[in-house]
């Protein structure tokens, strides 16, 4: 086996992360909003009817709801929970490959790539608008409309970082909330951790963190709990198709051998 240098080995290493972020910025050449229609309405109403809150005409959705009601306490804890879901578990990968343990760190990083590109798959299969949306701009989808910070606009406030409206006031396409990809990072990061055989208050810190995420997700009016749902989902099948299938396969068993002796 071919020897390689110490930044070699980790730039091997990190390459599920770069075709993660490369796969995120070519879906700027194709628009999924040019391949299916955008959902709004029909997004709105599902929430409203599965998850909504009151009765009758008073009847809202949780980002309504948490929109009117909402507290400095929550405002700060919902940045703070958001700050962590793409940081922690990229800091995850980088403290397993460090430790040593290739096999959990390779394992790890591809997971992590395979839900995101089903991810992706699911916003072309159906491009859907967040809660901010309808909220802000009605049933009536138009492309060229920026990216909203919405609820957590008020951490931005509290704190006068504009770390959130630096991250969503650039963002390329906002029909992209389903699946929420926010609810699996933290999930698969989580599951990883207890994979690994990490401590039960390293597993216990990122099993809140998720769940402060998913709870951030509503709160803030990016996703809806189905958008939320459907990440949690997306996240079991592809860790399903990596662990149960894909590296069951002969071929591939050998190549994540070599993979592994490689970085």
């Amino acid at each position: 086996m071919v020897a390689l240098r110490p930044t070699r080995k980790l730039a091997l290493a990190l390459t599920p992360w770069l075709i993660f972020a490369c796969s995120y910025d070519w879906m700027r050449l194709l628009p999924n909003y040019e391949v299916n229609p955008i959902d709004v309405r029909g997004l709105y109403d599902a929430e409203k009817s599965l998850f909504g809150i009151g009765a009758g005409a008073a009847r809202m959705i949780p980002g309504e709801y948490f929109a009117a009601h909402h507290c400095g306490v929550a405002d700060f804890m919902a940045g703070l929970f958001y700050l962590c879901w793409v940081p922690v578990p990229l800091a995850f990968g980088i403290y397993l490959y460090l430790k040593g343990d290739r096999r959990s760190y390779l394992r790890f990083s591809l997971a992590f790539l395979l839900v995101n590109l089903i991810g992706f798959c699911g916003y072309y299969i159906h491009p859907a608008a967040p809660p901010w949306y309808a909220m802000g701009y009605g049933f009536e989808p138009h492309i060229h409309t920026p990216g909203n910070v919405a609820g957590l606009g008020r951490f931005d406030a509290m704190t006068g970082l504009g770390v959130f409206h630096a991250l969503y006031g650039k963002n390329a396409n906002v029909f992209a909330a389903v699946p929420s990809l926010h609810a699996a990072y933290m999930l698969i990061t989580t599951i990883y951790a207890v994979v690994s055989h990490q401590r039960k208050t390293v597993v216990a810190l990122f099993a809140v963190i998720c769940l402060g995420i998913w709870w951030t997700a509503v709160y803030t009016g990016h996703h809806y709990i189905i958008d939320v749902l459907l990440g949690i989902a997306t996240t079991i099948v592809g860790i399903l198709l990596l662990e149960r299938v894909l590296l069951r396969i002969p071929a591939v068993s050998r190549w994540l051998g070599k993979y592994i002796s490689l970085i």
